[in-house]
């Protein structure tokens, strides 16, 4: 089913939506981040895809990409992008107690406060996105 095509209206709220979140405050390499990480935890080829393609074209290294799903363990990570991380991993797993307030104050300790409503969108954003994409079976593009 292709979404756009089936229900337009709702299809472009949420692309205004995105469109929005784009114009913000928010770093876009970490929006970029946050998208592929969120993808990967909710296993979304189709936005894998078209995030690490996007962050390329935005200047990410393949390194840093590859390193992506091990974060923790890397050392090419800035505090800043960990702290974006570890909140996107949180939202999108949300587990019985959501988000730590551990995890909400090193966001507010990396983040103002604008920055910070651009990364609460982007994380509800890209597992909207992965919610579509995964349950119909969207797949990118082939070479």
């Amino acid at each position: 089913m292709n979404v756009a095509e089936v229900a337009p209206e709702i299809y472009h709220a949420w692309f205004a939506a995105e469109s929005a979140i784009r114009r913000g405050p928010l770093d876009p390499t970490i929006r970029e981040l946050v998208k592929i990480r969120g993808s990967q935890i909710n296993g979304c080829v189709y936005c894998i895809d078209m995030h690490t393609t996007d962050a390329r074209l935005a200047g990410e290294t393949e390194k840093r990409i590859f390193q992506l799903d091990a974060w923790r363990e890397s050392a090419l990570y800035t505090e800043q992008e960990r702290a974006a991380l570890a909140y996107a991993e949180a939202v999108t797993k949300l587990g019985e107690h959501g988000v730590s307030d551990e995890i909400w104050a090193d966001v507010e300790k990396h983040f103002e406060m604008g920055a910070r409503a651009g990364l609460v969108a982007v994380t509800a954003m890209i597992n909207l996105w992965n919610r579509i994409g995964v349950p119909l079976r969207m797949q990118p593009e082939l070479p």
